[in-house]
């Protein structure tokens, strides 16, 4: 397997520690909680500082379940502060790589890769790593912790489980220390890319830690999960074939997007409504421009009191136009990384396009099945565009969380 020089960097308890940083006081001593007071005690704790989390506290927690014997300070949220302090850590890093080698997972979490500056300047990774700590707690009191390792995922991995128990924050992976260090992990909602509901799903079937899922047939994870079953086999066993470069080239790429804001708080169990309609959306655009996706993302935004989410993508392994195999892999994907937070935002992409030249057939579908099939759509489509788009609708659009009806009025379409 090839191997690169991949930092991951994390700025520590990073919305607490702005917070102290600005209040000229240290997030390793202060018990500062960052929450919307608006919300009352059942707010939830969007960060806490070193100093809480060393007393048992977890961030996104409510404030409600802090012990009434430790006294803490509370302060609302400030994006705009957070994004001005991540602007200034970002242009500590392109003083040491260029943007190319980059990626900006989250508002406080990059991924470098050093593998080609080593040689520049005469360090180790290690040693450019503790450089590039040291250089963002002096030029804007802020703590990072970073992970090392050959590949993305060991480095993700090295910084969340490890970095955090040494005092210069750094930890450093190797392939060597698969079997000793990620397989033993348990549960595996530890491990970055398995969320709460992905790890029922891998619990059900007897596995419960990484060397379960490592040593857990291959196809039989394809065959439960798809290309995403791989994918999580893979990553068991410390493979990961990403570069930082795949992510320039998914966002230059040829897609289709559609996003929305929604108008309340939806969850896990409600969720799944909007993302079918908003799926059917994007079906019919690939429908009427003859296209078919190879890339799938979606991106969830959770509330403004809670802040951050996640936008992720993956491959399939042909290009396609199946409404079932695409509505699969967008819900796992949300298995796979939704925190439990409340939601506001949903945004789904397909990208690679492709042009639709000839119908796609595999082993368990007639050719007769798929004319129904693309008939059934075909005239959907046209009485969608003849009447508007609330002139025929599925029966979801009636249920209470559904979106359907409003959102298509708004984007043209009009009520018969």
């Amino acid at each position: 397997m090839e191997e690169r020089n991949i930092l991951c960097i994390d700025l520590k308890s990073f919305f607490a520690s702005c917070e102290c940083v600005e209040r000229h006081l240290d997030p390793f001593s202060f018990p500062l909680v960052v929450a919307s007071t608006k919300q009352g005690n059942g707010a939830i704790t969007l960060a806490i500082t070193p100093y809480l989390k060393s007393k048992g506290l977890k961030s996104r927690g409510r404030l409600y379940e802090i012990p009434k014997s430790i006294k803490y300070t509370i302060v609302p949220p400030r994006m705009s502060l957070y994004l001005k302090k991540s602007k200034e850590v970002v242009s500590i890093y392109l003083d040491y790589v260029a943007a190319d080698d980059m990626h900006i997972y989250s508002i406080d979490e990059v991924f470098l890769d050093v593998t080609d500056y080593l040689q520049l300047y005469k360090m180790t990774d290690y040693q450019l790593a503790e450089t590039i700590l040291q250089d963002i707690y002096k030029r804007t009191g802020l703590t990072a912790t970073c992970g090392i390792g050959p590949n993305l995922l060991l480095a993700k991995i090295a910084m969340d489980t490890e970095a955090k128990k040494y005092k210069n924050g750094i930890a450093k992976w190797t392939y060597e220390d698969i079997p000793t260090k990620l397989w033993p992990l348990s549960p595996l909602s530890k491990v970055w890319g398995i969320g709460s509901r992905m790890e029922k799903r891998l619990n059900a079937l007897n596995i419960f830690s990484i060397y379960d899922l490592a040593h857990y047939p291959k196809n039989k994870l394809k065959d439960k999960f798809g290309i995403m079953g791989e994918e999580l086999w893979n990553h068991a066993n410390g493979i990961d074939l990403s570069r930082i470069k795949d992510y320039k080239h998914i966002a230059k790429d040829k897609s289709m997007s559609h996003s929305q804001v929604l108008f309340k708080d939806y969850n896990g169990n409600n969720i799944r409504l909007i993302i079918s309609e908003m799926a059917d959306v994007l079906m019919q655009r690939l429908r009427q421009e003859k296209k078919l996706t190879s890339c799938i993302g979606l991106g969830i935004g959770y509330s403004k009191n809670v802040g951050g989410g996640f936008y992720h993508v993956t491959k399939l392994d042909n290009p396609t136009d199946d409404i079932k195999l695409i509505l699969k892999t967008l819900y796992l994907l949300f298995d796979k990384y939704y925190e439990n937070m409340p939601i506001r935002k949903v945004t789904l992409c397909f990208s690679r396009l492709s042009e639709k030249k000839a119908i796609q057939l595999n082993i368990f579908e007639t050719i007769n099945h798929i004319n129904t099939e693309e008939n059934y759509n075909k005239a959907i489509d046209d009485i969608k565009n003849k009447f508007g788009k609330n002139s025929i609708l599925k029966a979801t659009a009636l249920l209470e969380d559904s979106t359907a009806i409003s959102r298509n009025q708004k984007i043209g379409g009009h009520e018969q």
